[in-house]
């Protein structure tokens, strides 16, 4: 078969495999130097946690897709099918094709014109297609381009998420309640949260007269007062950070009394001050 028809071939084929409704294709910023093309960690953290397989590649070939092929791409993007050569693997099962191939939308220049890939490096973030050889990028801006720096911060993301007893997937808050100590001032709230896998977390803040309030997390059943606040850029901070809700539900409030409950939701707007917005 011609080269030509057996790309098309590929390309009918990898369209077939997207489910319907599941947005496969997704646009990259494209042709940028070393210097603008940092990722912060929230969005790596983000890509790196939603994907089984983490690929650097570099582009061999592209072949443009026409746009009645593509009605859903806008006139300022462009869709292209890549087949690329698998450089390393981040993260997934060995045994991954030397060759893949993946859709992806980019963006056209202000003349219109779609940019050059071939030979450009990329780190993917993707699940396996249908059919050997081919990846499906996970969410949006899914391909990014590589640098040593961004592949150093993946690569250390993804460390974290597969060490045993790495911090758990937050899914809300289960309880949270305030103890009132003995002295004027002096108090303790207990948050504790919901995971994916049912790991326990929970966060502990405690004032005391005449001290800064102190506030620590736990990854296990026993709450250790001693432990320090999580480090922005760090996988406890990114869980924390950009999962926590902006208030405590009113079901999981469970102190005594009125009074308290309004003392633990006071902790926890203290806890959300600390750990700062979901970005960087």
């Amino acid at each position: 078969m011609p080269h030509a028809l057996k790309t098309l071939a590929s390309i009918t084929a990898l369209s077939i495999a997207i489910p319907s409704g599941l947005p496969i294709v997704y646009r990259v910023n494209a042709q940028v130097s070393g210097e603008t093309a940092s990722v912060g960690y929230v969005a790596l953290a983000r890509l790196a946690d939603a994907s089984p397989q983490v690929l650097r590649v570099q582009v061999k070939k592209t072949t443009l897709i026409e746009a009645e092929r593509a009605p859903d791409v806008p006139a300022t993007m462009a869709r292209l099918f890549v087949e690329a050569q698998v450089l390393n693997l981040i993260r997934g099962k060995a045994g991954v094709s030397e060759s893949i191939r993946y859709l992806v939308d980019v963006p056209r220049d202000a003349r219109g014109k779609v940019p050059k890939l071939k030979k450009q490096q990329f780190l993917l973030f993707a699940r396996p297609g249908t059919r050997p050889g081919e990846v499906q990028l996970v969410s949006k801006d899914a391909q990014i381009p590589w640098t040593a720096a961004n592949e150093a911060q993946v690569r250390t993301i993804v460390t974290d998420l597969v060490t045993p007893g790495a911090p758990p997937a937050i899914r809300g808050i289960r309880e949270a309640l305030h103890v009132r100590g003995n002295l004027q001032g002096e108090g303790e709230t207990q948050i504790f949260l919901a995971t994916a896998n049912g790991d326990p977390v929970s966060i502990t803040v405690l004032r005391r007269p005449g001290l800064a309030a102190r506030w620590a997390v736990s990854l296990t059943e026993i709450v250790d007062e001693a432990a320090a606040p999580p480090r922005k850029g760090t996988l406890l901070w990114y869980r924390l950070a950009c999962s926590l809700p902006a208030q405590i539900p009113a079901r999981a409030l469970v102190s005594d009394t009125p009074a308290d409950n309004d003392l633990a939701r006071r902790d926890y707007n203290f806890v959300l001050e600390q750990l700062g917005p979901c970005r960087g």
